[in-house]
């Protein structure tokens, strides 16, 4: 497990004090003290502040007590979506294996969510990992390398599947939805999952030459593989043919980040597997939401 760690910044302010970085808004059992208040009957004792209470008995020449609140604590859950579809597998050379980048990913989602004392989940080709510390988590990391990469099931799937267990997924959990997009969910799914109170981030893996751009191979025979069997094709192209492709692929991502934008979600394109290049990405999102809180941005 790598011990790598990125900023887990969540987007609205929490609920409970689960990160120790910024405080909550709701008041419970916890470490950070939230102020006082008089008394009331029901409250427990342990929680009564004598020496706040006595200073102002002693004012007020009465019996007074004085009770702390706290701030609640809560573990952080976060959950990784993985798309298994065939495309997944596809482009596995020197820029981006995308099974080699999901590893990746969930080396570092997993270990920063354990080192904030949270929870990891893992939903991907029908595995359902429910958020938790425990020693599966290890398991993951092989499914996603030794794992054929042919799901049938749509990202759709995957969000329908999480709203009949939301329940399990508190308001602010997070879901890194991670994809290469090139079929995305209905656009419905994203409001409902930000109608649930996620933090959904959409974490786009394209081939930085083959799908977020196309290089000039005019004249040359290259071999092509069906999204969905696998099977190479030889095809040329002419130089408008790959000119025409790059345009479509570039237009293709820069709509799928307006429109994700759109919706006020922050999309994170990782275009390389090594874990350095995944963990400069997903520092850059957090520190991005780090100076957007602080009003730097």
């Amino acid at each position: 497990m790598s011990e790598l760690t990125f900023p887990l910044v969540p987007r609205w302010r929490p609920a409970g004090s689960p990160f120790g970085r910024l405080r909550a808004s709701r008041r419970g059992l916890g470490s950070s003290v939230a102020g006082s208040r008089p008394y009331r009957p029901g409250d427990n004792l342990a929680a009564i502040d004598w020496k706040a209470s006595a200073r102002l008995s002693s004012a007020r020449a009465e019996p007074e007590f004085v009770v702390r609140e706290h701030f609640a604590d809560e573990a952080p859950r976060v959950v990784m979506v993985a798309d298994r579809r065939p495309s997944m597998s596809l482009y596995p050379g020197p820029w981006l294996s995308k099974p080699d980048a999901l590893a990746a990913i969930w080396r570092l989602v997993s270990s920063t969510a354990l080192h904030e004392l949270g929870l990891v989940g893992y939903l991907g080709a029908g595995v359902w990992l429910p958020p938790s510390s425990g020693a599966r988590l290890a398991q993951v990391g092989q499914h996603l390398t030794d794992t054929a990469y042919t799901a049938e099931g749509t990202l759709d799937d995957a969000f329908e599947h999480l709203a009949g267990i939301r329940r399990s997924l508190p308001a602010g959990t997070f879901l890194f939805v991670c994809s290469d997009f090139l079929s995305p969910p209905e656009p419905a799914w994203w409001a409902r999952a930000l109608a649930y109170r996620w933090d959904v981030v959409p974490v786009i893996l394209q081939d930085p030459v083959w799908e977020q751009s196309f290089p000039p191979v005019d004249r040359v025979v290259m071999p092509f593989a069906d999204a969905a069997t696998g099977r190479l094709h030889a095809v040329r192209l002419n130089r408008g043919e790959a000119e025409d492709r790059r345009r479509a692929n570039e237009a293709r991502l820069a709509g799928l980040r307006a429109e994700l934008r759109s919706l006020a979600l922050e999309p994170i394109v990782i275009g390389r597997a090594a874990e350095s290049d995944v963990l400069q990405a997903l520092t850059d999102w957090g520190e991005t939401r780090l100076a957007v809180r602080r009003g730097e941005w």
